[in-house]
């Protein structure tokens, strides 16, 4: 496959962003440049919202990236970095990017020899749903149940523990149960937003959108998925999630919220207006 070159900040990880990748990846393999702090601070004087380590973790993890490097300093307009290795064959490129990587960087790929391809705002309608996934019966199916609503890497390490358990399969709660359950100004992301955040990581084998209510909205896909484990965070413990999957016979798993060595404890909450 071809090999696609991107360059991000990554800032605000977010949907639109992820839209721009999964897009870029149509065209080949992602290889995607990073900028690091100290390129995003010589640029505007500005910290990053997030620090690059959580940066990293968080692209590394997207289905759509095959390999992240870290660009440690504003590139030189009259030249590409140095690749270590093959260069590109493609350079993907987002209308609005908020930062300029090269003046001219299309005559630069012209002079390469490298494509250069620009993707329109309307290439990012929309939240596409991946193709339902093929079961693999040697491995435990994994459920996990929440409304994952200002998606953070606290989500990703969650997702990331509970995929050693098998294939997981995440139901996200729909807007109307959501706002049931936390009040008004909940969800701050729709529902299909969130069930394609979720889906963007590579440790997800499915995600789906609940259509029930209450605590365990997720009872008509747990029927139809019938998972051999369902795993929550200490916060998503429910007694009522408890009693379902003892009468039903699937294991119950509650696991601590630890983030990722190295990395600062996110929350939802936490990040509302960050």
């Amino acid at each position: 496959m071809p090999r696609v070159m991107l360059s991000t900040r990554f800032d605000h990880p977010g949907s639109r962003d992820i839209r721009f990748f999964q897009e870029a990846a149509r065209l080949g393999e992602v290889q995607a440049l990073l900028w690091s702090d100290l390129a995003i601070r010589s640029l505007g004087g500005q910290a990053p919202h997030f620090p690059e380590a959580e940066r990293l973790y968080f692209l590394q993890a997207l289905r759509y990236v095959r390999e992240v490097r870290v660009v440690d300093a504003p590139m030189d307009p009259n030249a590409f970095p140095d690749f270590r290795g093959p260069g590109p064959e493609v350079w993907a490129v987002d209308e609005r990017a908020d930062h300029p990587v090269h003046p001219d960087l299309e005559t630069l790929c012209q002079a390469k020899g490298i494509r250069y391809h620009l993707v329109r705002e309307a290439d990012l309608a929309g939240f596409p749903e991946e193709p339902a996934p093929e079961t693999a019966p040697e491995r435990p199916k994994v459920l996990v149940t929440g409304s994952f609503d200002w998606f953070h890497t606290g989500h990703v390490r969650f997702f990331e523990e509970v995929a050693e358990l098998g294939d997981l399969h995440v139901v996200v709660g729909h807007d109307r149960n959501i706002r049931l359950l936390k009040g008004e100004g909940h969800p701050l992301f729709p529902q299909q937003e969130r069930r394609y955040l979720c889906g963007s990581i590579r440790f997800v084998k499915q995600a789906l959108v609940s259509t029930g209510d209450g605590w365990l909205d997720a009872r008509p896909e747990i029927e139809q998925l019938r998972p051999d484990i369902y795993a929550v965070n200490e916060d998503g413990d429910r007694p009522e999630k408890r009693a379902y999957c003892r009468e039903h016979g699937i294991e119950y798993i509650v696991l601590k919220r630890t983030p990722k060595a190295g990395l600062t404890p996110r929350s939802s909450t936490g990040l509302r207006g960050f």
